[in-house]
């Protein structure tokens, strides 16, 4: 097991009716102006934006509210926050909503401490040295944004899409009441199964990753248990069982502690990102396209882990590692196909010609100046031919 530091201050509020606690979480936390920011209607449909405000107001804490969020948060809207409220005394960010709120909330916070343009801390140009604090009342389990160093955006303007890790993208708090995902379209809890998966998988596939066995146990008991409540919330929106493993289960997949020990790869996330920046599609849709086609381009590096992953997660019996592999990567195709995510660039954005594919490439690898993964290092050769591959 490698050397490794392991700390996740967020605190977490869990269970049902914990939406009611927002205010005096926000107070616990030294708020005293809070922005509280959230994405399309289904908070004010629902009633949920109502309670975290009327949770605010018992509180006795000031707060503006914004909307708009889109998924895919654009850079446009997080830059725009900052320019307005930059003089506002806001002194706490509430994001009420998913990932994609919560990257808005933590890109503005970035910007809030230590000034504009904000797009300079995504592209490294500058060092992100603090930010305002933010909390999290979640109402979409995926991304693992609640408790993760990450957060993600895109520009519109260029049809990039860049992330931002630092330690202090950490929440401060999040509310985590699955009673608040009943409501999810079944595409939407499909992607965050998805994306909950593949922050799983992008962290088991290291090149040291078998010399650490409890962190493999823990990754292969979320992944059973996720895939396994996945199917029964499509089936049963409001079994409150099922929905609140999925959403322990975001957390936990993005915190890092399913990768303590070897270094993460996401490779996929990055191929991914490129087409959700270009097609502005689904974050969750553009990891299920991906993901066979990358494992099928890198697998017969390591044969054993792959077969390890099908023995441990899917149940297959199979003495032979390669043929465990190839049925290991059917298996979760098959799993993705049953709840109703893509596979391939035509499940999802449609056959692309070779320029697009090359474009891709180009984008990913930042002009050829970079490689990805830490399992398999790809450089933009290896980038055209996994996407030509899932181009069917």
């Amino acid at each position: 097991m490698n050397q490794f530091t392991y700390c996740v201050p967020t605190k977490v509020i869990f269970g049902a009716g914990t939406v009611h606690q927002a205010g005096e979480a926000v107070k616990e936390f030294g708020g005293t102006h809070v922005l509280v920011v959230y994405g399309g209607g289904s908070v004010l449909r629902n009633g949920t934006l109502d309670k975290v405000t009327a949770s605010l107001d018992k509180a006795g804490v000031k707060y503006d509210v914004e909307g708009g969020v889109q998924p895919n948060p654009r850079l446009a809207l997080a830059q725009e926050l900052v320019d307005r409220y930059q003089d506002k005394g806001v002194d706490f960010l509430l994001a009420v909503g998913g990932g994609s709120v919560l990257d808005t909330c933590k890109a503005a916070a970035m910007g809030l401490y230590g000034g504009s343009p904000i797009w300079d801390y995504f592209e490294g140009k500058r060092p992100v040295t603090g930010e305002v604090p933010v909390g999290s009342v979640l109402t979409i389990a995926a991304a693992g944004s609640e408790t993760s160093d990450s957060a993600v955006l895109t520009n519109a303007e260029t049809t990039v899409k860049r992330g931002c890790n630092t330690p202090y993208n950490r929440p401060r708090f999040a509310i985590m009441d699955p009673e608040l995902t009943y409501s999810l379209p079944q595409y939407q809890t499909a992607c965050g199964v998805t994306d909950i998966m593949m922050h799983t998988l992008e962290r088991y596939f290291a090149k040291d990753a078998g010399q650490n066995q409890l962190t493999d146990a823990i990754a292969e008991g979320l992944l059973r248990d996720v895939m396994e409540n996945g199917l029964v919330a499509i089936a049963e929106p409001e079994n409150y069982q099922a929905r609140s493993e999925i959403m322990w289960c975001g957390s936990l997949s993005h915190n890092d502690l399913t990768g303590l020990g070897r270094a993460k790869d996401f490779s996929v996330h990055q191929l991914g990102h490129q087409l959700s920046a270009l097609f502005d599609l689904a974050h969750g849709a553009s990891l299920s396209a991906m993901w066979p086609h990358w494992a099928q381009y890198v697998c017969k590096h390591d044969l054993p882990r792959f077969a390890n992953l099908g023995r441990k997660v899917l149940g297959i019996r199979c003495d032979d590692d390669e043929q465990c592999t190839l049925l290991t990567i059917r298996g979760f195709m098959d799993y993705w196909h049953t709840l109703g995510m893509p596979i391939s660039l035509s499940g999802c954005v449609g056959v692309q010609n070779e320029a697009v594919l090359k474009q891709l490439a180009k984008s990913c690898s930042y002009g050829g100046k970079r490689t990805i993964g830490a399992f398999v290092k790809l450089d933009e050769d290896d980038m055209l031919e996994i996407y030509r591959a899932a181009n069917v």
